[in-house]
Parts: structure tokens; sequence; C-alpha cells
């Protein structure tokens, strides 16, 4: 699995300044806006040769603050502005000393879709790695569009009832997506869509009826899921884990909660088929002194907590099957970089304290085709 990193430290150390950094969900591509001021521009890198290395992809005018960028698997970069108050897409590409751009069209409200449109968010690259899609969140619902991919442009796919944001794919295919759901002023609850049936939405994630429950990482291989919920302390997100499709209760481990200090999942290890106690988990650790990297997976009940590379892109990383973790990192010296860091060994554990709360209805219906009954919890 792989995440964006939204903000990245910087500060007196020679790192770079980066806003917005995207990886695509087979760790070959990834995209961000690079340059600084009023000079940002959309940059591609590649990350899986010998090494890493970044094409720059200027156009003749700088791009804005809010831009934001997603990386395809055929190597193209997919960027998004507001333009008169609607969303403009393109594809952008390199081609000599040039930067190609392919437009793709606009979403905006209204019959004709000229008018303004509220803020659209581009959601994590698509498994497939050729499709891209977007949420629009409205009064009383949220529009899912396909902006990427389709045959004639962006089109909506999808109208949910209520606001939702988060997203999370929860397979191979780029079939199944995880939202985090609020009905009218109810708690938050992670539903899934299935795409390939119109977009029909399915309760996935409910540990009672009064918590805010989302679902913050997935991994297809093992089933691991990393929640956040305020089910065991109201008002409070704490971190917890379960498992797609299964009847036992999200657990949240007294070591993913340290003191004076904020965890964040950002990457889980794949291929470990059926195994989800055994997968690492990367998290991204925010504390007084600035941000740092964190391991931790369900067996070794211990977070571990180890120095981050200089000028890393605070929140962005991916693991190798063989559970190496792979952080890019970007300083005055080294404009693109990837560092791996092992899983220390560890040191012998003592006796668990954990957290459980029930009911915790994973479902597996929606992986499976099945629909389940409105309202109906597993």
């Amino acid at each position: 699995m792989t995440a964006c990193a939204i903000e990245a430290a910087a500060g007196n150390d020679g790192a770079a300044r980066p806003t917005k950094f995207m990886i695509t969900a087979n760790g070959a591509y990834a995209a961000r806006l690079a340059g600084s001021g009023d000079a940002l521009y959309a940059e591609r890198w590649t990350l899986d040769g010998p090494e890493p290395y970044a094409v720059p992809l200027p156009l003749d005018q700088p791009e804005e603050p809010d831009t934001q960028v997603l990386p395809l698997a055929d190597g193209r970069v997919l960027i998004c502005r507001r333009v008169a108050g609607r969303q403009a897409f393109s594809l952008l590409y390199p081609t000599g000393p040039r930067t190609g751009e392919l437009p793709l069209g606009a979403v905006g409200s209204g019959a004709d879709g000229s008018g303004p449109v509220a803020e659209l968010r581009l959601l994590p690259p698509s498994p497939d790695g050729t499709c891209a899609y977007a949420t629009a969140v409205g009064p009383d619902t949220t529009e899912l569009w396909l902006v990427a991919g389709g045959a004639f442009g962006p089109e909506r796919v999808a109208e949910i009832k209520g606001a939702c944001t988060g997203g999370v794919w929860l397979d191979r295919t780029g079939r199944m997506l995880a939202l985090d759901r609020r009905l009218d002023d109810g708690p938050v609850k992670a539903v899934a869509v299935d795409l390939e049936r119109g977009g029909e939405v399915t309760p996935l994630l409910q540990i009672t009826e009064e918590s805010d429950d989302r679902l913050l990482l997935a991994d297809p291989d093992s089933g691991l899921l990393m929640i956040g919920s305020d089910a065991p302390s109201p008002g409070r997100e704490r971190l917890g884990w379960g498992v797609l499709g299964s009847t036992r209760p999200v657990r949240f481990p007294e070591c993913l909660r340290p003191v004076d200090a904020d965890v964040t999942p950002f990457a889980v290890q794949p291929g470990q088929v059926l195994l989800p106690e055994s997968c690492w988990v990367a998290l991204r650790v925010d504390a007084g002194a600035g941000s740092w990297v964190g391991m931790w997976r369900p067996t070794s009940r211990r977070l571990l907590q180890l120095a981050s590379p200089l000028g890393w892109l605070a929140g962005a990383g991916l693991w190798t099957p063989e559970a190496v973790l792979r952080l890019p990192y970007a300083t005055d010296g080294v404009p693109c970089g990837l560092a791996g860091l092992e899983v220390p060994e560890e040191p012998p554990e003592p006796a668990p304290v954990v957290e459980v709360c029930r009911p915790v209805p994973l479902q597996q219906a929606p992986l499976t085709g099945a629909s389940p009954r409105p309202g109906k919890a597993r």
C-alpha cells in the first residue's frame, strides 16, 4: 500500500519544501508539485529503476498551490486545476525537452456543467493504474467522478447520499472503494462503494452506533484494516486494527497511543496473503520535535520508532513484500532520493495490553458480490 504526503517538514536543515506527493499503487511512479513560491510545477518521480530520478513537467505558466497531481501507471501525471470555478483535468508527459499536455475536460455544476463546483478532491491512485477518481461534496450528497481512464472525459459514476471523505481501495482491481460517510448530523461511518454496480453503497464498519469509525488503510492481500475510531475514548480518535470480513472485534493497542505524539498509518506491507497479524505497518509520528517513522505489526504489540531520512516527504512511502520500507526524500543536494529502512530486531515483548470493542461488522459481502439488506450489519 502507498500513501500521499500532504504536508512535509522543512526548516534550516537543507530539506526541500514539497507540497503534495502521491505514489502509484504498484510503486513505480510518484508525482508532486515541486518548486517554491510562485514557481510551482508538476514533477514525476520514477521509483522502480536502479536509482530513482525525477522529471520536471513545467508548462508556460506556473501552477497554483492548490493544484492536485496524481501519477498513473504508464508514467503520465494527471493534473487538476481550478479554472473559473470549475475543475479542469489534463494529462502531462515528457516529450523531448518540453512537456506535453492532453486536456481531458472539466467538471462543473448545473445541467450543462458550466457552473462552479464545490471543492473536488482526487482520490488515491486506483489499483488498476489507469483510472483516476475524485469526489465532490455537495449540500446533501457526494458525487464520485471518473476523471481519467474513461471514454469521453470526466464522467459522474455515482451520487452518494451524505458527505464523504477519506478514500481507501479494498481490492486489487479498482472495483471496491471505501469512503467515510456522514449522514445529516450523525456519526461518521465507513461504507463500501461498488463501482461495477453503479456505486452501490453497503455498510462496512460500525463499532458502536454513536462512534465515528473511519477506515484509514486496507491491505487486499491480508485483509488487514487500520481504523480510526473514538469508540474506546469518546471525543478522541484512537488507532486500531481489524480484518476485513472477520467477526473478531477491532483492537486498539495501547502502543499506538504514544504520549505527546500523534501517529498516522501510511503504508502496509503487501504480499502477506491471509496473514494480517504479520503485516508491518508504517506510521508517521508527529510530535513537538518534528516527524519521524514508526513501524508496527499486530503480533509485535510494540511501536518501533526510527529516525527518518533527511528531507523525508513526511507521510509517504511504500513497503516491499520483504519488509523493507522505502521512503522518498528531497534535499538541496539530493533532489530525488529513496531510502530503505529494514525492520530492526525486536527485543522481547511485555505482556500485551489491548482494548477491544464490539460489535464490529467488517463486512465481507461487498467483496463477494452479495448485497446485505439495508441497515443490517454482519
